[in-house]
C-alpha cells in the first residue's frame, strides 16, 4: 500500500475529487428535485403511485445501461455521469420523502391548521421537521448508491476511482483495484456517518431523544 501511494498518489487525490464531483451533483441533484416532489404528491395521492412506480422501474435498469444511453444523447464526460447517477438516487429520495411526509400524525397537522398555518407553513414547520429523519435516511442511502455506482462513471470519461479499478481489472494488476475499491467503501462510509450527524442536528428534539 505504502507503494502505492508514493507511485499513484498524487493520480488519487485527482480521482478522488473527480468521485466526489460527481457523486456531490448527482446527489445534490436528487435532493432538489426529490424532495420538493415527495412532498407535493403527499397531495396527489394517485399521482404519487405513478411517479413512485416510474422511479422504481427507472432503478431496475442495469446503471451500465442508463451510462451508455447518455452518450448518444449527452456525450462523454462528467454531465452524463452526474444525469445517470442522479436518475439513480431519484427513489431512495423520493419514497422516503413521500412516506416520511405522508405519515406524520394527522392530529399534528389539524393543530397546526387550527393555529392559522397556512399549508406552506403547515409542510415547513410541522410535516417537514417531523418527517426529517426518514427524509434523511432515504439521502443516505441515495448517497451510498450514487458514490458506489460512481465507480462505472469511468466507462464513458468522467474520471474518478472507476480508473483504477478497471484499469487494474484490465491489467491484473490487484493493487490498482484495491486502490480503487478502498477508498470508494471508505467514501460511502464517511458520507452516511457524516449525513446521519446532519440528520441528528436537523431532527427535532423529542424525536432525537428517542432514538
Amino acid at each position: 500500500m505504502i507503494q502505492f501511494l508514493q507511485t499513484y498518489g498524487s493520480e488519487l487525490m485527482v480521482k478522488i475529487g473527480e468521485h466526489l464531483y460527481i457523486s456531490f451533483f448527482a446527489l445534490l441533484l436528487g435532493v432538489v428535485v426529490a424532495v420538493p416532489l415527495g412532498i407535493l404528491l403527499t397531495r396527489f395521492h394517485k399521482a404519487a403511485s405513478f411517479f413512485i412506480g416510474l422511479a422504481s422501474i427507472l432503478q431496475t435498469v442495469p446503471s451500465l445501461a442508463i451510462l451508455a444511453l447518455m452518450i448518444p444523447v449527452l456525450g462523454i464526460g462528467k454531465f452524463p455521469a452526474i444525469v445517470a447517477l442522479f436518475v439513480y438516487s431519484l427513489l431512495p429520495i423520493l419514497r422516503n420523502t413521500y412516506l416520511g411526509v405522508k405519515n406524520v400524525d394527522p392530529n399534528l397537522k389539524d393543530a397546526a391548521k387550527g393555529m392559522g398555518m397556512t399549508t406552506m407553513q403547515q409542510i415547513i414547520m410541522v410535516e417537514v421537521p417531523l418527517a426529517m429523519p426518514v427524509i434523511m435516511s432515504g439521502i443516505r442511502l441515495g448517497a451510498v448508491y450514487v458514490i458506489a455506482w460512481a465507480t462505472l462513471a469511468s466507462y464513458i470519461g468522467a474520471g474518478g476511482l472507476g480508473d483504477f479499478i478497471f484499469n487494474g481489472l484490465n491489467l491484473y494488476q490487484t493493487d490498482l483495484i484495491l486502490g480503487g475499491a478502498i477508498p470508494v467503501t471508505l467514501l460511502a462510509m464517511l458520507t452516511d456517518f457524516l449525513l446521519g450527524i446532519l440528520e441528528t442536528k436537523l431532527s427535532p428534539v423529542f424525536l432525537r431523544t428517542e432514538k
